[in-house]
């Protein structure tokens, strides 16, 4: 079984990024952009009670569910599109290679 993934994220000036992040570390995608200096800030610490790791799904991946507390907390965040998912609630796997994002603007 692999253990790395490789994710394009599309950062707020335009400038792709290529990261390969490890799958058997239970990361999610919040800690992968911070790990890789992205600025997000991830404030709440991936509690989806600040949706400061807000992104936009630009792939066709399946992705889990949104849960109620991610459903609550982009019902009151800004610049939310329909493809929007808060990074911390996205845990890196297998499934996610190829992944491509697009982080949403700064409140």
């Amino acid at each position: 079984m692999k253990k790395e993934i490789s994710i394009k994220v599309l950062d707020r000036k335009g400038i792709s990024h290529s990261l390969v992040v490890p799958t058997d570390m239970n990361f999610n995608l919040m800690e992968a952009f911070k790990a890789f200096d992205l600025p997000v800030e991830g404030t709440c610490g991936g509690m989806a009670m600040c949706a400061s790791c807000q992104c936009y799904i630009i792939s066709s991946h399946q992705l889990s569910e949104k849960n109620d507390n991610e459903q609550a907390m982009l019902s009151e965040a800004f610049n939310v599109q329909n493809n929007s998912r808060l990074g911390c609630q996205i845990f890196l796997s297998n499934e996610l290679d190829g992944l491509e994002i697009q982080l949403a603007p700064e409140e």
